[in-house]
């Protein structure tokens, strides 16, 4: 599948509140749909799969205050999260965060969709 191509699926499947991700046809490794190659076996042929767009935060910066391009956000924290059920890490754009109390690591998040300007949008489960 080509990059356009692929890049609209999981803009797609976002607004499903999923996650696309690759399976390898070869040897069955879960990957997230950005890897070209197989990370285990280098193979380059994959299925799409949809994953729960939910998951637990690991890491996150906040924004308090926004850079240039980016003051309609406000605060706002850049999120990576584990998957739920998979063995996989994504990361996703969720405003109205400007403090640590308000978004402990260890928190439950969720896709909300997909935003052309933020990227992937995430809201707190």
């Amino acid at each position: 599948m080509d990059s356009h191509g692929t890049r609209e699926k999981f803009i797609e499947v976002a607004g499903r509140k999923k996650i696309l991700a690759h399976k390898c046809v070869k040897c069955g490794h879960l990957m997230l749909e950005t890897v070209m190659f197989c990370e285990k076996c280098s193979a380059s042929k994959f299925e799409d799969v949809e994953l729960e767009g939910s998951g637990t935060v690991v890491t996150y910066t906040i924004q308090a205050v926004a850079p240039a391009g980016f003051e309609d956000a406000g605060a706002y924290v850049w999120v990576v999260f584990k998957i739920d059920n998979a063995n996989l890490r994504a990361s996703g754009f969720l405003p109205g965060v400007a403090e640590p109390k308000d978004l402990p690591v260890g928190a439950k998040v969720r896709v909300a969709g997909f935003d052309a300007k933020h990227g992937l949008l995430l809201e707190k489960a």
